[in-house]
């Protein structure tokens, strides 16, 4: 088996891009920044979350907004981590989002917060205290 974490890109598909970003830097206290486009296609824009992209086992992301690739699917969720996810989860609301399953524990991995974000896409926080 090998130990490096396998998931290396995520992406959050957005309606309103702008609106998006305002959410995750507001309720994760972080800047998004624009990332160049891999296609050239005027309908492609994307803001990344702060990362490594280049390191093998590290994972990075974006905001996406693409013609065809609507918001609010729920069959994925990614969790973001915290050091207290009640923190983050107290932003939701005023950031335009929803929680959905306040901080709830998972036994010895910690805690979760499960929210919407402004675009209707389930999220998760994790934290271990």
């Amino acid at each position: 088996m090998k130990d490096v974490n396998p998931v290396v890109w995520f992406e959050i598909y957005c309606n309103d891009l702008e609106r998006a970003k305002s959410f995750y830097e507001k309720v994760f206290q972080t800047t998004l920044s624009p990332l160049g486009n891999p296609v050239q296609d005027d309908d492609l824009k994307m803001l990344a979350f702060p990362g490594d992209m280049e390191t093998k086992g590290k994972t990075s992301g974006a905001l996406v907004h693409t013609k065809g690739m609507e918001a609010g699917g729920n069959s994925v969720v990614i969790y973001f981590s915290s050091e207290d996810c009640s923190v983050e989860e107290n932003r939701v609301k005023d950031a335009g989002g929803e929680v959905l399953r306040s901080k709830m524990s998972i036994g010895e991995f910690g805690f979760v917060s499960i929210i919407k974000d402004s675009e209707g896409n389930m999220i998760g926080i994790h934290s271990m205290e």
